[in-house]
């Protein structure tokens, strides 16, 4: 998670010229990636190798971490010397190589003196800088990865790796196209900022207040509407956001609160809240950005991958709305004060055009064939245009507005483009070692021909490896290391994608570096740890529907829309019985014996008809036996008391 700074602190650290430096780069930094997104440096007719535009932008995003986070923590003064020289130097290195580029590329192989120099310099900074914006863990991952790249060809068997020379290890991690300046870095720097500006000038419009009203006078007036009205909230921003513990952080302040003034336990509120905002990171459209990366990894249509994530999305929410419901029935939580929920009416009135971004955006992408930077930018320009003229609650969007939405953008991506920095690193390793192969080949031979174990397996490395990153981080290591291997052995791409993006995800809210959870105990002063079990019963969903999407593929769309209607149906059905013997209460509390037959009846409805021969019969069974235990609990609640 990246260090804030106060804003005493940085005007004491910076003074007006630092801070001009570090404004100046991030708003070049988003405008870089909007005249990218627009076409317009081929309009003037500058012809760019694509690995130029990106070491030019690292060169605006370096600079800002020397500039913007101190070494150390608590670090008080002047901005120090040796900063100052390592965001210069970080400047000088990076549009080095985008001036100089079109040579090195053709003398890459001959190990150019200025080509090795360079490269070193951006490793070294590169890895101080994750150090300064991530935290140590990233850094860590990728130390390990260098070390592997170095030293691998001394490590026996399967993993042994590639014996090479230093120098062209240095550079090839540094300036070939398979490395840092790779796809993980080129979606950063124009699909991700691209929405990242989407997302801030709707917050600078007021589209934050407008969907969490919209929230609050929808679910409010029904049992356990605050925690209803925070999975709602959480699942609109979240998408947009590109990691889930900032999604607990700013939809947090408002709904926890709330749902503790319901009635819900610190912990419970703090579960629900983990769980709503890392459910952000799976849904369509945006999927925390992973869903276009997604899209280069398997070279599909970006519409392909919105398809195949949006019934697994839906059934994450589902069971986290029926979850929070019984929560609700079995503590007696009522629905939120009257008095405290705004009007739909006035709110909708006031703000009817918000939603009007998000339709131009999904009729650019699937039905202009847009490229996802050129769709956000339209929907950025068509949110402008209603804000700048109609306005918000007496608020319209002026260039002052513009102008910091420009700047916040920059300030919000320059982390993510650390990450994958350091993801293209990780990818270079892969390539230049031939870990990747020897991983795959190790996973496989251990599972031996099981795909059960060999999922087991991977849902454990996904949740290791995932923890304490962000999204787009997370997914692009996984997508490179433990994908592979599931294909391998016949296993669905898109489902093994979605396999390890889920599993990554749950490291989110999983023991023991749950970092949504951990984030949403901090604003609930709850337990920590007790709050990341909670979050796993909440979410429980998430670490089945992996299994069933790897098991059967109508879950992602694909196949007869018979059999995908019907398990669709079914895994609704599922999920309610499950959630109920989770929850232990449906009409009134159940006892062991009750909670355990809805459990087996709930997971026997969840298996996909096409999953295994006979799968249908146990499928119909299950669904069977759940509804007439469902109707049994219903009659037994509704029989009146005999007194003696």
């Amino acid at each position: 998670m990246a260090r804030t700074n106060t804003a005493a602190e940085d005007q004491g650290r910076l003074g007006r010229f630092g801070q001009g430096i570090v404004a100046t780069f991030a708003v070049a930094l988003t405008l870089g990636a909007v005249a990218w997104a627009a076409d317009l440096y081929r309009a003037i007719g500058l012809a760019l190798f694509t690995e130029q535009f990106l070491a030019a932008m690292l060169g605006l995003a370096l600079p800002i971490v020397f500039v913007n986070l101190p070494a150390t923590r608590g670090r008080a003064g002047r901005l120090p010397w040796y900063d100052a020289i390592a965001a210069a130097a970080a400047f000088f290195a990076c549009w080095y190589v985008a001036w100089e580029y079109p040579r090195l590329s053709n003398e890459l192989v001959y190990q150019p003196l200025d080509a090795l120099v360079v490269s070193a310099v951006l490793l070294v900074l590169i890895v101080e800088g994750l150090r300064r914006a991530v935290g140590k863990v990233l850094v860590i991952l990728l130390l390990a990865f260098l070390a592997y790249a170095m030293w691998g060809h001394h490590i026996p068997g399967k993993l042994t790796g590639r014996e090479v020379d230093t120098a062209t290890i240095v550079i090839g991690l540094a300036l070939d196209p398979q490395a840092l300046l790779g796809v993980p870095m080129q979606i950063a720097t124009t699909i991700v900022i691209a929405f990242v500006l989407l997302g801030h000038v709707l917050f600078q419009s007021g589209g934050s207040s407008f969907f969490t009203g919209i929230s609050m006078a929808t679910m409010g007036r029904y049992r356990g509407g605050s925690a209803k009205i925070a999975v709602t909230a959480s699942g609109l921003f979240g998408s947009i956001s590109g990691s889930a513990v900032s999604n607990v952080v700013s939809t947090g302040v408002i709904t926890i609160p709330l749902m503790r003034e319901s009635g819900y336990g610190s912990e419970a509120a703090g579960g629900i809240e983990a769980v709503a905002s890392t459910g952000g990171q799976l849904m369509p459209p945006i999927m925390g950005a992973s869903a276009f990366v997604m899209a280069e990894f398997l070279q599909v249509a970006y519409a392909e991958v919105v398809i195949a994530a949006l019934v697994p999305a839906v059934l994450y929410y589902a069971a986290l709305f029926i979850v929070s419901d019984l929560e609700a029935a079995r503590t007696r939580i009522a629905r939120v004060d009257e008095h405290a929920l705004p009007r739909a009416r006035a709110i909708l009135k006031a703000g009817w055009f918000f939603p009007l971004p998000f339709g131009v955006l999904v009729y650019a992408l699937f039905g202009l064939h847009l490229r996802p930077e050129a769709a956000a930018l339209y929907a950025t320009l068509s949110l402008l245009a209603c804000t700048a003229t109609l306005g918000y609650q007496g608020r319209r969007t002026g260039l002052g507005a513009l102008i910091k939405a420009v700047r916040e953008t920059g300030d919000a991506c320059v982390d993510i483009i650390l990450i994958v920095a350091a993801a293209g690193l990780v990818i270079g390793v892969l390539n230049i070692s031939g870990l990747s192969f020897g991983l795959t080949l190790t996973l496989v031979q251990i599972g031996q021909g099981n795909l059960i174990v060999l999922l087991l397996m991977a849902a454990g490395i996904c949740i290791l490896l995932g923890m304490g990153m962000p999204t787009l981080g997370v997914y692009v290591l996984l997508a490179t290391l433990v994908a592979p291997a599931l294909v391998e052995v016949g296993v669905d791409r898109m489902a093994a994608h979605l396999f390890v993006l889920y599993y990554g995800m749950m490291s989110m809210i999983t023991p023991p570096i749950a970092i949504a959870a951990f984030a949403a105990a901090s604003l609930t002063r709850a337990d920590p740890m007790r709050t990341a079990l909670a979050a796993c019963r909440f979410g429980w969903l998430a670490y089945v529907i992996p299994f069933l999407i790897v098991a059967s593929p109508t879950l992602i769309m694909r196949g007869e829309w018979v059999e995908i209607v019907v398990d669709v149906a079914t895994a609704f059905v599922g999920v309610w019985l499950v959630s109920v013997a989770l929850m232990g209460f449906l009409t009134r509390p159940l006892g062991p014996a009750a909670r355990l037959l809805f459990a087996i009846t709930g997971f026997a409805a969840l298996v996909p008809v096409s999953a295994f021969d006979r799968a249908a019969i146990v499928t119909a069974c299950g669904v069977a036996l759940g509804v007439a235990l469902s109707a049994r609990e219903v009659i037994l609640r509704r029989r009146p008391v005999v007194r003696s």
